[in-house]
């Protein structure tokens, strides 16, 4: 049975594609760079470019709260916010136990800065009054008010003038004078104004206890309806957030986005109660998707029966107070309605959502929430804590690396160390370009440490290399030509370079998931270089020795070359058939009688095959068989029945 044909190698045509991703790569950053806000260059990190420090303290309310624990929460929020906004390798430690110190590289924009700043303690209260972002408060400039505070303004309304022939209208004209010369008097006296024209609106209930947190006579007083009616959310420093309201009051709050205010009810759900936030496509019944997105809410096991009874009182009531508000930094980022009781915990929120706003609110949602409120103590520009002359001193032991493996191949492989040149010089290439890209889409940066997982590259890099030369010159050994060497070595390397890369993957995000800060930088730079080096062996590397070994230079064994028979140990004066050369003491994986009988076999030889091992064991046992008995006459043929020459 023939074997299977062997595929057909392309070494041209894989070197085309990998030339092509390249450029490819390379084009997306120029274009960026024209069109966007890319660079040529990866952005740096904090240790190596220096950036903005802002210092947070928690309020003087919350002083009594402050514990490692809550500490360590704040922190943790404070890394999701950052890493959502796309800022990478930022410094954020906690300071005397009661500060968070908070390190953000180069430039940051306002919208990282105010992730930052803002306390944004999350609670879920219900809409008890809704309005217009204007204010509603009448104002004392009123023309019409005017009017009718002045009857001499119009004389036809002025009684005296109309009865003054009438001596008891004169009479009367003149006690009206008195009179508003004594009310001329009063007015001119502060002592006699009328206090309650002055007087602040009342902030005392109407009642003694409220029926639920819904209970509008109870929590809008008239202080809170005057508070309401003049707040402008259209100003812009309305909208800036600030510290949330006592929770168990009424809360006058503007919408994020300036289209409305609302008065709302005490807290009922805090955000610590919120288990996790999720965007997506919304579904029917069916499991059809309806195209609009939705944001899905999940309320862990404490907050799930609050937010069930939340929901069977507000579905049962009409609009606004049906609505509840999640607040966030004391703004009303969402105030959904409630359509029905929702026992599961699980709710979900639809309306003119795009993909981008239903991503930001579930975001908002899943780590809004601080355990403590913060205001900020200082915000400063800072310098680089490493600074350049560190990176130089970095890049400059990569370099030696670099050099010293060069030095390395070219001593050891003599011609095919520029093989290995040649392909660190495009791993380098692409890594390069493949962190300016993610610098601009990501906004990743590279700090101190990801240029060590850089160095450490290299000699993983040339380690697969060395792996590959090295199982060619064990297949040239064992007899084959350069062409099956390269075919043969290839099979076999490549199982190793995929096991050793595999371990060294899993190891970078192994140490990217459980470290943190500068560490992660490394881990990432490891991972990124371990899939370049696969990308280069299979791509670059392989197919060029496929292009090599059909080259008089390489294929012939030219000393200078790398692949001298005679620095591999092996005899290339003695030819044993179908292109293989064989060392002294050693046959072919097929021989022959005739081969058999020229060449001296040696069982075990080192160096042999198991197939080169079997067919020396059968020459030997060919070659100490006894003498055959001389030729039987026809009277000697045997009589078992079985035709004459068959095998017993």
């Amino acid at each position: 049975m023939a074997p299977p044909p062997r595929r057909r190698e392309r070494p041209v045509r894989t070197l085309v594609t990998l030339a092509v991703l390249t450029v490819a790569l390379f084009a997306s950053i120029f274009a960026g760079t024209r069109w966007g806000d890319a660079s040529l260059t990866p952005n740096l990190a904090l240790d190596l470019e220096g950036g903005t420090q802002v210092i947070l303290q928690p309020v003087a309310e919350a002083q009594g709260d402050v514990t490692a624990e809550t500490i360590d929460q704040a922190i943790a929020v404070i890394r999701q916010r950052v890493d959502a906004s796309g800022v990478a390798e930022a410094e954020i430690t906690s300071q005397g136990g009661d500060k968070i110190v908070v390190g953000l590289p180069g430039r940051p924009s306002e919208e990282t800065l105010a992730l930052v700043r803002t306390s944004a303690q999350m609670e879920f209260r219900p809409v008890l009054v809704m309005g217009g972002a204007a204010p509603t408060t009448q104002t004392a400039e009123d023309p019409a008010a005017e009017d009718a505070a002045d009857p001499a303004a119009d004389p036809a309304a002025d009684p005296a003038a109309e009865d003054a022939a009438d001596p008891a209208a004169e009479d009367a004209a003149t006690d009206d004078a008195a009179a508003d010369a004594t009310a001329e008097d009063s007015a001119a006296d502060p002592a006699a104004e009328e206090p309650a024209a002055d007087a602040p609106p009342s902030d005392q209930p109407t009642k003694a206890a409220p029926d639920n947190p819904s209970d509008i006579a109870y929590y809008v007083t008239p202080a809170v309806q005057a508070e309401f009616e003049a707040l402008d959310c259209t100003l812009p420093e309305n909208r800036t957030g600030g510290v949330p309201g006592d929770p168990d009051t009424a809360f006058v709050a503007c919408d994020q986005e300036g289209f409305a205010k609302f008065i709302l009810g005490p807290v009922e759900i805090p955000g610590e109660e919120i288990a996790g936030a999720t965007s997506s496509l919304g579904t029917t019944s069916t499991g059809a998707s309806t195209g609009q997105w939705v944001v899905n809410l999940e309320f862990t096991r404490a907050g799930t029966p609050k937010f069930t009874e939340v929901t069977t009182r507000l579905a049962s009531q009409g609009e606004p107070l049906n609505q509840f508000a999640v607040v966030l930094d004391a703004l009303v980022i969402s105030a959904p309605s409630v359509n029905e009781v929702i026992p599961n915990g699980q709710a979900q929120i639809s309306g003119s959502f795009t993909r981008e706003t239903a991503a930001t609110l579930a975001n908002q949602l899943d780590f809004g929430s601080l355990p403590l409120s913060f205001e900020v103590q200082s915000q400063q520009q800072i310098s680089a804590t490493l600074g350049s002359e560190q990176l130089q001193k970095g890049l400059l032991a990569g370099v030696i690396g670099l050099l010293l493996v060069v030095v390395y191949s070219l001593f050891q492989y003599r011609a095919l160390g520029l093989v290995t040149v040649a392909s660190l010089v495009v791993a380098a290439l692409i890594t390069y370009g493949v962190i300016t890209l993610l610098s601009w889409v990501q906004g990743y940066r590279l700090s101190l440490p990801g240029v060590a997982g850089l160095i450490v590259a290299i000699g993983i890099t040339a380690d697969s290399f060395i792996v590959y030369f090295e199982r060619i010159r064990d297949e040239l050994r064992d007899g084959r030509t350069l062409p099956a060497a390269v075919e043969k070595g290839w099979e076999r390397a490549r199982r190793t370079i995929l096991a050793s890369d595999a371990v060294s993957f899993i190891a970078a995000i192994v140490l990217y998931v459980l470290a943190v800060g500068g560490v992660r930088g490394f881990a990432f730079t490891l991972g990124l270089t371990t899939v370049v080096d696969l990308i280069v062996v299979f791509l670059f590397t392989h197919p060029v020795m496929v292009l090599l070994a059909r080259t008089r230079f390489f294929s012939g064994g030219h000393p200078a070359s790398g692949l001298d028979p005679r620095r591999l140990g092996v005899d290339a004066g003695r030819y044993a058939g179908r292109g293989r050369v064989v060392e002294p003491g050693r046959v072919s994986t097929a021989p022959s009688a005739t081969a058999s009988a020229r060449e001296p076999v040696a069982v075990g030889a080192p160096g042999q095959t198991i197939a080169e091992r079997r067919a020396a064991a059968r020459a030997a046992q060919a070659t100490a068989a006894p003498p055959q008995d001389p030729p039987t006459t026809a009277d000697d043929a045997p009589t078992d029945g079985r035709p004459e020459g068959s095998d017993r």
